[in-house]
């Protein structure tokens, strides 16, 4: 037989099926039917051992690699594979073969660390270690006025100071090591388990020392100017490492304390001891040095003079010293760094010299520096101790002969107001603020923030919360009215010819129109100033007199959120807001601040267009101009014909309404006064075409703990002082001089908007009120000076000479009837006269009394 016809061997104890199913491969995925995929190898291939026929049906198996796999690409058990990595592994099958094996695990843990050792070494071997001359080093910051001439540069004087270990008492060193870093003599530089122990109280909401070392905080104070990348980061641990293995604790330790900053512009322990103790850090006893380690935890909030933030308020920043100071003592003794007897001659919180740099920020400079330096650090996200850094040059917004007109009218005002030692249990302790904005730019072109930083006086009265503005508030419930309607309107905005019941403890009825309750569970009634039965009066002259109860019965009609709306859309902050639904809301228990009721009041200004302040427009770091200090644009609040509809009524306020002394200005001009219970504070904000100014004054002791507002009956010798009275005078002086020069520009005409929906039970029409001819004149003030000087049982007072815009027909002081509802306004006593002529003397802008003359309000 010859070669080519022999057999091939056949397996043992099967049939030819079985060799042919043992020979033969399923073909791959593609290929032809009559392309054979069994082995070439011939006798070379491996054969079948013998056994079963399931043996040779699972070797046969071994053999199909499956789908689109040729015999080629078989893996059987002790087959060599070439690969350098042998991942996924030849000799498995199935997902065994992506299982790596102990040696593959073993061998990249090892090259892992490997590298991450060798990187560390090489960081370690490049990086330098901190000079702590250099990171001490403090710049100017240098302020300018708009039009840029210097205000002032303050900082970088007396941080320069680098004292030895043996300077540093021992007391400062146990403070610091107890409060920041237990383990700081034993540490390598860095401490994993403390970063843990951060983590994990922060987590659970517990307190921790912080998860940075000394030594890492050490080399954080030497790049504060560096930007926050993770370069940077690793680049700190590398020198924490170095410092831990090659330095003495105490050179580290030193380091750290010289460096450090601790609030009132002051680097290093010796700065700090001479900025809030007065002495060399020598000197310093256990309580001061505590005090100190306390301070560290971030100067913001832990200096008493205050920070930058609503959050770091002098008595927020006091509160929190005091407890930290508390705590660090107490943490001495817990990890032996003091004993309990000398622990328990500290109950005293230490006391604090004058600033330095309070010394330096006279009259308004410190409060706008400190306006300033908060607008900086929003916009570029830059910390107070970068800020305290120097290096940058600031050109604000203030305009000097502004400020300088504001300064003088507050001052004029209270020269001829207060006199606390004739009357200290009246005329102590009454703070004015104001602040007035640019209504084309939202520019912060001046304000008054209170006596000074330089007589003691840290809060910034322009830019305080917690004063409630009474009756300014009710433009926006008007504003929201004409907006959105109300229940009554079927949707459509309404018109201030609306009509609402205005008579004294009428009561407020909800959405539902069902009468809200008091805390006794009786039908809640609004009370007014007056008790004057006024019946139903338009929204127009219910806004002149600032008449409590239609406000109160509009904001359930329009619906608070709407009302919320509007306002912050004009920049009132939500935080400022009262969140209550209540009658209140809508007679001024909010506590926006005076710098944003004039932003505010500029978009009605503006046809409805809101900018938001700014107090910066240019900004230079080591000569590097910083970018995103461009004015913010404009964006649309509300619709132009609400916004000069309500510029229209707030004219009305002026002129013939509580804001009467206002008309003096002799310009247009819009406004509305405010009042609060009991008179603890009292506001007029107003505005013309070109500015937009708002003034406040409250009474309270700047040293006590809680901070209180204090009833301003008798302030000045006035019975009951109100928004139309103080506050509008000092508007109008201010406003006077701030205008000098400038064209009188006159507000656009304001088009008819929205339908009459008067509230329920209205009459129609509404019958007007009978003029009367002429009324006792007793209830008007003296149109000469009486020869006492104590006001009439009347509630007259006459004009005083530094009264500048003073008219003996308006002003008095008033009484106050009282509110439980946080607000107090309304009208007394005394005629008005014939109906009011239109305002302007221009069509469509009529006057806005319906014939009612029940007197002239003083709020």
């Amino acid at each position: 037989m010859s070669e080519h016809r022999r057999k091939p061997p056949q397996p043992q104890g099967r049939g030819r099926a079985s060799a042919r199913r043992a020979a033969q491969q399923r073909p791959g995925r593609g290929a032809g039917r009559d392309v054979s995929t069994a082995s070439h190898s011939g006798p070379y291939a491996q054969q079948p051992a013998q056994g079963s026929r399931a043996d040779a049906r699972r070797a046969a198996q071994r053999g199909a690699s499956g789908r689109g796999r040729g015999a080629g690409s078989a893996r059987g058990a002790g087959r060599p594979d070439k690969r350098l990595i042998n991942y996924p592994r030849s000799d498995r099958d199935g997902w065994k073969r992506f299982v790596p094996s102990w040696k593959l695990v073993s061998g990249t843990a090892l090259g892992f660390f490997s590298v991450i050792i060798a990187g560390t070494g090489i960081g370690i071997a490049m990086v330098d270690t901190p000079d702590p001359n250099k990171a001490a080093e403090a710049q100017n910051n240098v302020f300018y006025w708009a039009d840029g001439s210097q205000m002032v540069a303050t900082g970088g004087s007396m941080n320069r100071q680098i004292v030895p270990i043996s300077s540093i008492p021992q007391a400062m060193r146990d403070a610091v090591i107890a409060a920041e870093n237990e383990s700081f003599e034993t540490d390598k530089g860095v401490d994993p388990m403390g970063i843990a122990r951060a983590v994990w109280n922060m987590g659970t909401g517990g307190s921790t020392q912080g998860g940075s070392t000394i030594t890492q905080q050490y080399v954080k104070n030497t790049y504060l100017d560096s930007d926050q990348t993770l370069k940077r980061k690793v680049t700190e641990l590398f020198i924490a490492i170095r410092l831990g293995v090659k330095e003495e604790k105490d050179t580290v330790l030193a380091g750290y304390l010289n460096t450090a900053y601790y609030g009132r512009d002051a680097y290093g322990i010796q700065a700090a001891a001479r900025a809030y103790f007065g002495k060399d850090s020598q000197d310093l006893n256990p309580s001061e040095c505590a005090f100190l380690a306390a301070v560290l935890k971030g100067p913001n909030l832990y200096n008493p003079d205050g920070g930058i933030g609503a959050a770091a308020t002098p008595e927020l920043n006091s509160d929190r010293a005091k407890k930290r100071w508390a705590w660090v003592l107490d943490r001495e003794v817990e990890v032996g760094r003091m004993d309990p007897a000398e622990r328990a001659k500290h109950t005293q919180f230490p006391a604090l010299v004058e600033s330095e740099q309070a010394r330096g920020m006279t009259g308004q400079i410190g409060y706008m520096v400190d306006t300033a330096k908060a607008y900086v650090m929003k916009t570029k996200g830059i910390t107070a101790e970068q800020m305290a850094r120097g290096g940058y040059r600031i050109k604000t917004t203030f305009e000097k002969p502004k400020v300088e007109a504001m300064v003088k009218a507050v001052e004029d005002i209270r020269a001829g107001l207060i006199d606390e030692k004739k009357r200290p249990d009246t005329d102590t302790f009454v703070q004015f603020g104001a602040a007035s904005v640019d209504v084309k730019t939202g520019a912060l072109v001046a304000l008054y923030g209170g006596p000074g930083w330089d007589k003691k006086y840290f809060s910034n009265n322009a830019n305080t919360s917690g004063v409630p503005v009474g009756s300014t508030w009710k433009p926006y419930v008007l504003a929201a009215a004409m907006e959105y309607g109300t229940q009554n309107s079927n949707g459509k905005g309404i018109s201030v010819d609306s009509k609402y019941q205005a008579n004294d403890l009428t009561v407020i009825n909800n959405r539902e129109g069902k009468p809200l309750r008091d805390s006794s569970g009786n039908p809640f009634r609004q009370k007014n100033e007056s008790p004057t039965p006024f019946g139903y009066v338009t929204l127009n002259e219910a806004m002149e007199k600032s008449i409590n109860v239609p406000f109160a019965q509009l904001v359930f009609d329009v619906g608070h959120d709407k009302v919320k709306n509007v306002a912050k859309s004009t920049g009132i902050l939500e935080e400022s807001i009262n969140p209550n639904n209540d009658a209140s809301f809508a007679l001024g228990t909010s506590t926006p601040s005076a710098i944003r009721m004039a932003d505010s009041y500029a978009t009605f200004a503006a046809s409805g267009m809101h900018r938001e302040p700014y107090s910066v427009t240019a900004v230079d770091k080591d000569g590097e101009k910083l970018s995103g200090f461009e004015p913010p644009k404009d964006q649309r609040a509300m619709d132009n014909a609400v916004a000069d509809n309500v510029t229209k009524v707030l004219e009305n306020v002026i002129e013939n309404g509580t804001g009467k002394k206002a008309k003096k200005l002799g310009r247009p001009a819009a406004g509305k006064t405010g009042t609060t219970d009991e008179n603890k504070s009292a506001w007029f904000v107003g505005y013309t075409p070109e500015l937009s100014t708002s003034v406040v004054l409250f009474r309270t002791d700047p040293n006590s703990a809680e901070k209180k507002l204090i009833s301003m009956k008798g302030v000045g010798d006035i019975p009951s002082l109100h928004g139309g009275d103080i506050p509008a005078e000092i508007w109008t002086e201010y406003m006077a001089e701030a205008l000098k020069g400038t064209p009188v520009k006159q507000f656009p005409e304001a088009e008819d908007i929205g339908v009459t929906a008067d509230s329920a039970g209205a009459p129609s029409p509404t019958p007007a009120a009978p003029v009367t001819p002429s009324q006792s004149p007793s209830s008007l003030p003296p149109s000469s000076p009486p020869p006492s000087p104590s006001p009439s049982t009347g509630g007259g007072r006459p004009c005083k000479p530094w009264e500048l815009y003073c008219d003996p027909d308006t002003t008095r002081g008033g009484t106050n009837e009282g509110t439980d509802t946080g607000t107090s306004s309304g009208v007394i006593g005394g005629p008005s006269g014939s109906p009011s002529p239109s305002p302007s003397g221009r069509p469509g802008r009529p006057g806005g009394l319906t014939g009612s003359t029940t007197g002239t309000a003083v709020d």
